[in-house]
């Protein structure tokens, strides 16, 4: 590609930091949170995953005058009338860790038939330009135990559609090729390529 492509990827979460840059082009100079200096983190506060994205991406683009983007990723059970949700990395309380949010959602899900889920995710990109935002969705379904040792959040949990393993037991190269961040980043990389950064 001709264009230069430079933007600041807004995240602390290590694994989401790997999975992400894993799929970008690698002649994309995407630069770490650090690059900007001192950067406050963002109270995801919005009702929705779009909100919450588009919340870290405008604070960092002001900070930095960078194409700045961030994601939210929520997972969705049908039998928990969509929850966590927009509040997955807070399911079991402000600071709680994967492993307890993973806990708290199988014992939710203790003797429920209906284990159908979704992951759900939303990337915001914010520029000169304005707000760009880009969705993907995996369908899949709650195993009835943790099971796996890669990935990060839901992982553990969380069998595709199609798959009979977690996306934690999967092979990292199989879970890119179908997740909800790749779907999304798939469709950032076309917005991308068609011009979608050049400020007219």
């Amino acid at each position: 590609m001709s264009e230069y492509v430079r933007m600041v990827l807004c995240t602390t979460n290590a694994g989401k930091s790997r999975e992400v840059r894993a799929l970008l082009p690698k002649d994309w100079d995407v630069l770490d949170l650090d690059a900007i200096g001192q950067f406050k983190q963002v109270e995801e506060s919005a009702d929705s995953l779009e909100g919450n994205a588009l919340l870290k991406a405008r604070q960092v683009f002001k900070l930095s005058g960078e194409w700045s983007l961030a994601d939210d990723t929520g997972l969705e059970v049908d039998a928990l009338d969509g929850a966590p949700g927009v509040r997955s990395a807070r399911f079991a309380g402000s600071h709680a860790s994967d492993r307890a949010n993973v806990q708290l959602l199988l014992e939710k899900m203790t003797g429920v038939a209906d284990r159908k889920a979704r992951f759900r995710t939303v990337l915001a990109l914010v520029g000169p330009g304005g707000s760009h935002c880009f969705e993907g969705v995996v369908e899949g379904s709650i195993s009835r135990g943790s099971s796996g040792t890669g990935g990060f959040g839901y992982d553990p949990v969380f069998v595709p559609e199609g798959f009979d393993r977690t996306f934690a037991d999967l092979p990292n190269e199989v879970k890119l090729t179908m997740s909800h961040r790749s779907k999304a980043l798939l469709l950032l990389i076309a917005f991308v390529n068609s011009g979608g950064l050049r400020v007219s």
